[in-house]
């Protein structure tokens, strides 16, 4: 096998821009079919796409000679059904994260990838990206000092009664779906850089609760972790907060300086060593996952390592686990 051949499951929103088209932009890589189970709006993005073949039912994509790799791009209550079938008929998974609805779903897709010998790469693919490699140099290159703690805040608006009324969004705070609120569309980012600058956790402990009761799912949620490497990290997301006043911000500190950027507005680091400032800046990606597809084909065509494996994976959804699960309610 020399070149990708990738059929899409689950061709929705965020293949239009985000991952789909990078598909055709990479090295060895070609994106041949696409699956959506409603077969006009697969149609439709098969013609704006330029992509041969359209499917409505999964089973037929996967089983389609021509695709060799399978992209899994459904909400998480679908992952673990559509990996387990690809990974059965022989073909790698790149599976969108968070991984599934809940650690243990995860781990069974993992393991299922280490019995039949395939490959399984989870779409963290904030860890490609130019802005939090130079993260990760920096805090290699100990230009910081020791690293102390990182703090993270994240503030948003709770989705407005229209944005809960439309199925395309509602589906993000459905347990059911989704395996929990915002917390869980967003976190995996988050907590996947954390493992990626950090390493292992050796404690951590959460809480988390449902202040406005708009839907089912938790809307606060505070973590701590402890790494093994002594760094302490400490974050809380709220999905409440009134408008004007969000806020996406980390803080690494060291005992020598602090790193400062942000999750989703990817633009700049702010770096501060001994009351000197520095900025890098770095454009904003037309297809935010094209460093990570890249890194994927090379791994998919032996010519790489695993650029987020199934293990990963499965450690970041044991942490939102563990973040959303105690709620500590003594009344």
């Amino acid at each position: 096998m020399d070149t990708i051949n990738w059929g899409i499951i689950g061709c929705g929103d965020v293949t239009e821009v985000k991952s789909g088209p990078a598909f055709n932009k990479v090295k060895n890589s070609r994106l041949v079919a696409v699956m959506r189970r409603n077969g006009e709006k697969a149609r439709d993005y098969a013609l704006r796409h330029n992509v041969p073949k359209w499917y409505s039912k999964a089973d037929d994509l996967i089983n389609d000679p021509e695709v060799n790799a399978i992209y899994i791009a459904t909400p998480p209550s679908s992952h673990e059904e559509y990996t387990l079938a690809s990974l059965g008929a022989g073909k790698p998974v790149y599976v969108e994260k968070p991984m599934s609805v809940n650690a243990e779903s995860a781990l069974r897709m993992s393991k299922a990838a280490n019995e039949m010998k395939s490959k399984l790469v989870v779409a963290h693919y904030r860890n490609a990206q130019p802005l939090f490699n130079k993260i990760k140099q920096l805090l290699e290159e100990k230009v910081i000092g020791e690293i102390l703690f990182a703090k993270l805040e994240l503030y948003k608006q709770s989705l407005s009664v229209s944005e809960l009324e439309d199925p395309k969004l509602a589906w993000r705070v459905d347990p059911t779906i989704a395996g929990g609120g915002l917390f869980h569309d967003l976190a995996p980012h988050q907590l996947g850089l954390m493992h990626y600058f950090f390493g292992d956790a050796k404690k951590l402990a959460g809480t988390s609760l449902n202040q406005r009761n708009l839907y089912k799912a938790h809307d606060m949620v505070g973590g701590s972790i402890v790494f093994k490497s002594g760094v302490f990290f400490n974050g809380i997301w709220c999905f409440n907060i009134a408008r004007g006043e969000e806020k996406d911000c980390c803080e690494i500190v060291g005992d020598n300086g602090k790193i400062v950027f942000t999750f989703f507005n990817q633009r700049e680091i702010t770096l501060t060593v001994r009351d000197k400032t520095e900025t890098f800046s770095f454009d904003i990606l037309q297809h935010v996952q094209q460093p990570m597809i890249e890194k994927v084909v090379e791994y998919f065509l032996d010519k790489g390592p695993n650029p987020c494996s199934g293990e990963h994976g499965v450690t970041i959804m044991q942490w939102i686990d563990r973040f959303t699960k105690t709620t500590n309610d003594l009344s």
